[in-house]
């Protein structure tokens, strides 16, 4: 994420929080059937940040890399990880999902100022309702997410060892 690497106390934490976030991912993964993506899901991505971030340069994209003391091959396993997090959350999450028409037309109402301002040439009601519902939708995936998250961690037994931070 073109970030440099922090190393202090609070983004240790953070770290750890996220690794404790996977392992219960992982586990749900392991219990239930979702489905996974495929190499040809992570070529597909890799090509994507390599053309939109890089310019479609695998010289830049490796350099890239190297600064940051990276390999393609554990690239290509975070990207892995990443679309399987992204699958599995779309596949555990959006079923339960519904946004009504009422609710799409609360919202280009509520936001319409804001909207003509990102989409001058098109804000009508007609050619953003699909945007706006798929929005909506995402933003209660991310919600359902977070409090399935929330509450697997209340339920498994979670210490941290302070020194582990310094």
């Amino acid at each position: 994420n073109r970030q440099p690497i922090d190393l202090n106390t609070a983004a240790r934490r953070k770290a750890a929080d996220r690794l404790v976030d996977q392992q219960i991912i992982r586990q749900e993964l392991s219990a239930q059937g979702y489905s996974r993506p495929t190499g040809a899901d992570v070529n597909q991505l890799l090509q994507q940040i390599t053309n939109e971030r890089f310019h479609g340069s695998a010289a830049q994209l490796q350099a890239a890399l190297l600064r940051y003391g990276l390999s393609t091959d554990l690239l290509r396993e975070q990207l892995l990880w990443q679309l399987t997090v992204l699958r599995f959350i779309d596949q555990r999450f959006r079923p339960g999902i519904l946004v009504s028409d009422e609710e799409v037309q609360a919202y280009y109402n509520e936001h319409l100022t804001d909207l003509r301002r990102e989409y001058p040439k098109d804000s009508t009601f007609a050619s953003l309702s699909q945007k706006i519902r798929t929005s909506l939708e995402g933003q209660r995936i991310d919600q359902e997410f977070e409090a399935w998250l929330d509450q697997a961690r209340k339920l498994n037994r979670i210490e941290y060892k302070d020194a582990a931070f310094q």
